[in-house]
This record gives structure tokens, C-alpha cells and sequence, in this order.
């Protein structure tokens, strides 16, 4: 199960398997539970986007990947959960900027579905497209809109592999009801892929 409560949320991430200790420790840097305990309000998407690749170059400075991502009520701009890219960190390929906000707000909602019908429309900001496993996990999360930075090609052109999403991936969100926003403060995402690789960086699955 994931480990959190409504309010103040927890920033480690564990998974466990009946019978089994521990099977996986995801543990977020400290700077995340202090944001996601903040309160913190931003009522534009460059406001939105800024903070969240802002969460990725604090990331990088921890050893972390080079992405970030938050989910938002879309029309307070009330943050509601923040995550950061932990691959490396903690040896899980899953775990995606936008994985660990996504899963961060639904403990916070306390429930599995942004997108019900007593929540407000939530917002997925990323200073990247998403990967193709995080383009499902958009999908099945309940968000109402998806913001972002970066391009595909800005991550592809760096090393990173974002797998066979569809070429009309926007289109087949926006049909589920889901709002696509690109390029939001683009050239400031792509800085922060550049950095990370001239800084020697580690493109992790750049074999696939």
C-alpha cells in the first residue's frame, strides 16, 4: 500500500506485499514535505510551470533526476501534492516525477480518482511531456488537464527514452475529456534537461 494521510502527507513512499517486508522505499527529498505542506497557491500556469521546474533543478542538486511535477486544483491553483524524479535514488524505474504527484494527491484527496464527481478539477503540471507509462497514468488518474514544459523531443534529444507513446497522444486525452497544454515556459524546462546531462548526469534506460 502507499503510505501517506489526508492533510499532511508523508514523504517516503512504501509498498508492501503480504507476508513480505518491505519491497520498495521510495524516499522523497525533504524539500518536497515541506512544499506539499505549504499551502502554497500559484493562479498561472507559468507560475505553475516555474515552480515545477524550479522542483527539478532542486532535484538535480540532490542527485535526482532532471524532472518535476505537481498537481494542482486547476482553478484555485491550490497545490495539492508535488513529486520529483527518484529512478536513481531509489533503484525503481516507476518512479516518475509525475508518478509520485499523482500518487502523493490522491492520498491527499484520499482517494484513487481525481476526477470524481466531489472533487475539484485537478491540474498535472510536468516540466516534461509525458513518458509513455506517465501518459497512461494521466489517463487513469482522474486529472482534468495536463500542462507541459518540455517537448518529447526536448527529453529524446538528451538520451532519455520515452517509449512508443501515439503520436496523437494529445488528441487522445483531449477525447477523454482531459485538456492538453504544451510548451508552457519550454525553453526554461529543455535548460534544466541540458544541465543535467552537460553535468554528467545519468540518462537511465538510454539503451531502450
Amino acid at each position: 500500500m502507499l503510505m501517506g494521510r489526508a492533510g499532511n502527507l508523508n514523504q517516503t513512499v512504501l509498498c508492501y506485499h503480504s507476508g513480505m517486508s518491505a519491497i520498495l522505499h521510495v524516499k522523497l527529498p525533504a524539500f518536497i514535505a515541506e512544499i506539499n505542506d505549504s499551502g502554497i497557491v500559484l493562479s498561472t500556469l507559468e507560475a505553475r510551470m516555474e515552480f515545477v521546474i524550479d522542483l527539478a533543478r532542486r532535484n538535480i542538486a540532490g542527485g535526482g533526476g532532471p524532472f518535476g511535477a505537481a498537481v494542482f486544483e486547476r482553478d484555485s491553483g491550490r497545490l495539492v501534492a508535488a513529486g520529483v524524479n527518484r529512478v536513481i535514488a531509489s533503484r525503481c524505474s516507476s518512479a516518475h516525477a509525475e508518478i509520485m504527484a499523482l500518487s502523493l494527491a490522491q492520498q491527499r484527496v484520499g482517494g484513487f480518482d481525481l476526477g470524481a464527481v466531489s472533487q475539484p478539477a485537478h491540474q498535472l503540471v510536468s516540466s516534461s511531456e509525458p513518458c509513455v507509462m506517465c501518459f497512461g497514468a494521466a489517463i487513469w488518474s482522474g486529472v482534468r488537464h495536463l500542462v507541459c514544459g518540455a517537448r518529447d523531443e526536448d527529453a529524446r534529444a538528451v538520451g532519455f527514452d520515452e517509449g512508443p507513446k501515439p503520436s496523437a497522444w494529445a488528441e487522445e486525452l483531449r477525447q477523454r475529456g482531459i485538456q492538453v497544454t504544451l510548451d508552457v515556459l519550454r525553453s526554461q524546462a529543455v535548460a534544466v534537461l541540458k544541465d543535467y546531462t552537460a553535468g554528467g548526469g545519468l540518462v537511465y534506460n538510454a539503451r531502450c
